[in-house]
């Protein structure tokens, strides 16, 4: 009996054990997304904070940033913003996405998609990248909007059926053999999505797979220890009728082989789900990627302290900061440094939890 009582308690206690050495023998990424400078204003030391890494969108880099950050010892990531085509598709019509209608999609609350085969685009944003990884010395890239033209960030989404132009018809039509019936737009859409809608779904995933594929191969050219990350709409494989997949092109099984870390924007209050909901949904998420411990991709979510919709109080940012590092998560990052350091509360939490991982 005394044996039995002594295994039990054993074996109550190794989830426990597990838990302390994920924090003490891993070197866990304590991210900040967005520009450090409302940290530094007032005159914060990242590092003294707990942080190691910062996410700054590509346009907001320069060298006087990149300076300070090295020398807090930070690691610096770059967003890419890489479908959103704000602007662009003003002056490249030929780029906006072409709903089921034979319609110019509307823009989705901020975000404006982009046709994902414009042959243009690719090289515009390719360019891009390459300019980017020459003037800095990055150490990697986390690709942002890398879906169909969509929102899915809100309580209510916007899911539209794209892109229907002249040149995504031609090339799924030429890629899978087909032919397509003699008509408009639309009735090409209708009758695509009639008779061919399991091939069209794959094909749309494939073609988001193949602009990962095109940075990871720039990344490989430039700077070839760089990461690639992604920052990706967190819905698991039935939600919105498996709009991830079927809206956004998100195919995971495709995409594992792309990326090296996957980024779940896991913004409850955005998206009006319960704090704890973080941590299902990134236990979720590994157990679909079928990632275990040190295994390769990597998962550092995303989390929200942004008041918006709604306040998000110190005691939720601190509960959604800690069940990002669920799972198989081995870093976590948050939403936005305006906000945390705005509200000396959050920066404290902030400060806390990471300095706790540490």
């Amino acid at each position: 009996m005394l044996r039995y009582t002594k295994l039990t308690i054993l074996l109550v206690l190794i989830p426990l054990v597990s838990c302390e050495q994920k924090s003490a023998e891993k070197d866990l990424i304590r991210g900040v997304y967005g520009n450090p400078r409302p940290l530094w204003d007032k005159d914060l030391n990242l590092k003294d904070l707990g942080v190691n890494a910062v996410f700054i969108h590509s346009g907001s880099i320069d060298h006087a940033v990149m300076n300070r950050a090295r020398a807090e010892g930070l690691l610096v990531f770059a967003e890419f913003a890489t479908l959103n085509g704000k602007n662009y598709v003003d002056k490249h019509p030929e780029a906006w996405a072409i709903n089921e209608k034979g319609e110019k999609v509307e823009a989705a609350t901020w975000f404006m998609g982009v046709c994902p085969t414009d042959p243009g685009f690719r090289k515009y944003r390719a360019d891009q990248l390459r300019a980017l990884l020459t003037e800095f010395d990055l150490d990697g890239v986390w690709l942002d909007y890398v879906h169909w033209h969509a929102q899915f960030e809100d309580p209510e989404p916007i899911l539209p059926e794209t892109c229907f132009c002249d040149h995504c018809l031609s090339v799924f039509s030429k890629t899978n053999n087909i032919k397509l019936p003699e008509g408009t737009n639309s009735e090409k859409a209708h009758w695509i999505l009639e008779n061919k809608d399991e091939l069209w779904r794959n094909w749309r995933c494939q073609v988001i797979y193949q602009w990962t594929v095109e940075m990871k191969n720039i990344l490989g050219e430039m700077k070839p220890e760089a990461l690639l990350g992604l920052y990706h709409c967190p819905w698991d494989d039935e939600e919105y009728d498996g709009a991830r997949r079927r809206i956004l092109g998100l195919d995971y099984d495709i995409l594992k082989e792309s990326i090296d870390v996957f980024s779940p924007m896991v913004y409850h209050g955005r998206m009006e789900r319960d704090p704890d909901w973080v941590a299902e949904n990134i236990n979720w998420f590994c157990k679909r990627l079928g990632v275990r411990g040190d295994a390769h991709p990597s998962v550092w979510p995303i989390v929200q302290a942004h008041n918006d919709p709604g306040v998000i109080s110190g005691e939720e940012f601190e509960t959604v900061l800690r069940n990002g590092l669920s799972g198989c998560s081995s870093g976590v990052m948050m939403f936005t440094t305006y906000a945390v350091a705005e509200d000396e509360g959050k920066t404290e939490v902030m400060k806390n939890v990471y300095t706790s991982l540490k």
